[in-house]
């Protein structure tokens, strides 16, 4: 087995990774990205076709990279995952594609051993965990109830109407990622049920010069909404596992597209979906009941608290020196798992890092 010694391994090449990547060229510290894709930005390349992002371009970019788009325009995912493939090029991001780390370690010195899903093995003093807060479905325990005859499919997998069985459709989670296949299945045809708590709407029309203008006063005051104050705290407190406010669509587009709207899924009666004590006939189920991160690879007890989150303090972990993350939910702030969040902790996390020598002592006691 081959194991390289590194300074620093960032865990993710999408833009946690590259903001992180690109701060550390600047500081000069040698480091590598792993990434599961078989090319930079396939995260986004695999979700569902129709995605169009939401976060004006001044937001989305990584520093002095263009997207190359128009001022007021939103990419889409497509287009976003080869600006990705784009921003490695330029800043000359040493990136390994098509590895996972399949075992995150330390060794009796203290050292992080990463294990790669190629059979080689990496030791680095310090690891950053930037892999994406969205890997691992979360659908309700009652799914298991369905009648087989329905389908069922997780926001994450969608991709488009083709996965759409012939019949209604029932979509689970009135989101952002919910109203776009929910109006996106009324447009081919379906009968379509969109269920869940209406999580507000963000006023105004962002894909309006005036409406991208109001966008980028709002994302100012999310990231405002940090977890070091009190409105920050409630914040979070009040809305974490809930989706954000509507950006791009209102409830106004899906009354006009025919979409009903129903309260949550309560459970399952005769293998029907329960919404608002009554079963619904679907012939399919797109579950947009949100996602998580996929730590499994983690295999540090000290890595997590009580609740089975990463234990940490904006990103740095708290007993495990050497370990931070990026792009986690609330990491910092309301924005820290969005594209508008990202940068701001990538800086804070890259420069408490480069304060610790390599090679510092072994993990805190438990």
């Amino acid at each position: 087995m081959d194991t390289t010694e590194l300074d620093t391994v960032v865990i993710g090449a999408g833009a946690a990774g590259l903001h992180t990547s690109q701060l550390l060229t600047d500081r000069g510290i040698d480091h590598l990205l792993i990434d599961a894709g078989a090319r930079v930005g396939d995260t986004w390349r695999e979700r569902y076709r129709s995605l169009r992002l939401f976060t004006p371009r001044r937001w989305a970019e990584l520093d002095g990279i263009p997207l190359g788009i128009g001022y007021f325009a939103y990419p889409t995912g497509a287009q976003f995952a080869d600006y990705l493939e784009r921003c490695a090029a330029v800043i000359g991001a040493p990136v390994r594609l098509s590895t996972r780390v399949t075992r995150l370690s330390l060794d009796a010195e203290g050292r992080f051993r990463l294990a790669l899903s190629t059979g080689d093995e990496l030791a680095a003093a310090h690891v950053v965990i930037a892999a994406g807060a969205h890997h691992v479905p979360i659908v309700p325990s009652f799914a298991a109830d369905l009648d087989p005859a329905v389908r069922t499919v997780h926001s994450l997998a969608y991709r488009g109407p083709e996965d759409l069985e012939p019949g209604p459709v029932l979509v689970v989670g009135a989101g952002n990622s919910g109203t776009d296949i929910a109006l996106e299945a009324a447009a081919a045809g379906h009968v379509t049920t969109l269920a869940g708590r209406h999580p507000g709407q963000v006023p105004g029309r962002i894909d309006t010069p005036i409406g991208n203008l109001i966008a980028g006063i709002a994302i100012r005051r999310l990231r405002g909404l940090t977890i070091d104050t009190e409105r920050g705290r409630r914040f979070m407190a009040e809305n974490r596992g809930h989706g954000v406010n509507l950006v791009r669509n209102h409830l106004s587009d899906l009354d006009r597209a025919g979409v009903r709207r129903a309260g949550r899924v309560t459970g399952v009666d005769a293998g029907h979906a329960v919404v608002d004590r009554r079963p619904v006939d679907a012939a399919t189920i797109v579950w947009c009941t949100g996602s998580r991160p996929d730590l499994a690879f983690l295999e540090i007890p000290a890595a997590f608290g009580a609740d089975g989150w990463p234990d940490h303090a904006r990103g740095i972990a708290t007993r495990v020196p050497g370990l931070a993350f990026v792009g986690l939910p609330f990491q910092y702030s309301v924005a820290s798992p969005t594209l508008m969040g990202m940068r701001r902790d990538a800086e804070h996390v890259v420069a408490r890092l480069s304060e610790r020598a390599p090679h510092a002592a072994a993990v805190v006691a438990s």
